[in-house]
């Protein structure tokens, strides 16, 4: 029984009438709080649970606006490649999934890329949006990621890449593989370019999105919490029969064990991206 839904909802309703929206509040996903949270609590918050630091999904206008300087950030085109090369179909065909996605998400595919400037340092970005097939890379996020990092080394401007991705897609097979070299040739000419690169590492960072560019940053930072590996938990325990350690595969546990370098709370993040550009370009924080 869902305490919410069957009592305390239909109590506001006959205190208030009918009038009560269904989305006024959401459950925290951590199963050591799950309280209840005001959606424009929760939004001021920058979708931090208020009561144990839990951090949310984040959209990525909320995370451009959360970053750049006076939320100003220009959007790029990168080329679309085919649609479905392998003519792929499930339960469902692929072309209808990325059709669906783009009504829901008003994207292209999983990647937006763009520039501004954060901390008053250009800064060319590349965001993945889970919304979009759950961020997943193919060969579209691919030609974004290699159209960011090529006008990064152009322009010389640092690259920032924001990771939120369950990996590969698997609807387009061997050439969704194909962009884990190609988008560590693409980091490649940013490091040959001596210009900073920077990770941010969300919930989730998994599978070929983890194996490839997302562990080649001059910096990783992560959020608290955040799930970051190849390979699931889950799917770990299931084939070694064996319990993982606690917190195994977060933030915290990758930084003890020197896989990443800082863990940063969602309010402190541009203030903390904006001093690394400092510190990699030798010019004030602004």
């Amino acid at each position: 029984m869902n305490w919410l839904t069957n009592f305390v909802r239909p109590k506001i309703r006959a205190l208030v009438g009918n009038n009560v929206p269904d989305n006024l509040w959401k459950k925290c996903p951590n199963p050591d709080c799950e309280q209840m949270v005001f959606y424009k609590e929760l939004d001021a918050n920058l979708r931090v649970c208020p009561h144990c630091d839990c951090h949310l999904q984040l959209s990525v206008d909320e995370r451009i606006k959360n970053l750049f300087d006076s939320g100003e950030f220009t959007k790029i085109q990168y080329q679309s490649p085919m649609q479905d090369p392998l003519k792929f179909k499930d339960n469902k065909r692929y072309v209808d999934r990325l059709k669906l996605s783009r009504e829901n998400t008003r994207e292209e595919d999983a990647i937006i890329v763009g520039y501004g400037r954060i901390g008053g340092h250009k800064t060319v970005a590349v965001f993945f949006d889970f919304d979009f097939m759950g961020g997943s890379m193919g060969t579209a996020v691919g030609e974004g990621f290699i159209a960011g990092a090529d006008l990064a080394a152009s322009r010389g401007y640092s690259f920032l890449v924001v990771t939120c991705s369950g990996g590969a897609r698997m609807q387009e097979g061997i050439f969704s593989l194909m962009q884990m070299p190609r988008t560590v040739a693409a980091v490649n000419k940013i490091k040959e370019a001596e210009l900073p690169y920077i990770v941010l590492l969300t919930n989730p960072t998994t599978g070929g999105v983890s194996a490839s560019f997302a562990m080649l940053g001059d910096i990783h930072i992560a959020e608290p919490g955040a799930i970051i590996a190849f390979t699931g938990p889950r799917v770990i325990e299931g084939t070694i029969r064996e319990k993982l350690p606690e917190g195994f595969q977060r933030s915290e546990y990758l930084m003890e064990h020197g896989m990443i370098d800082m863990v940063v709370h969602r309010k402190d993040t541009k203030s903390a991206i904006a001093k690394i550009l400092s510190l990699l370009t030798h010019k004030r924080y602004m």
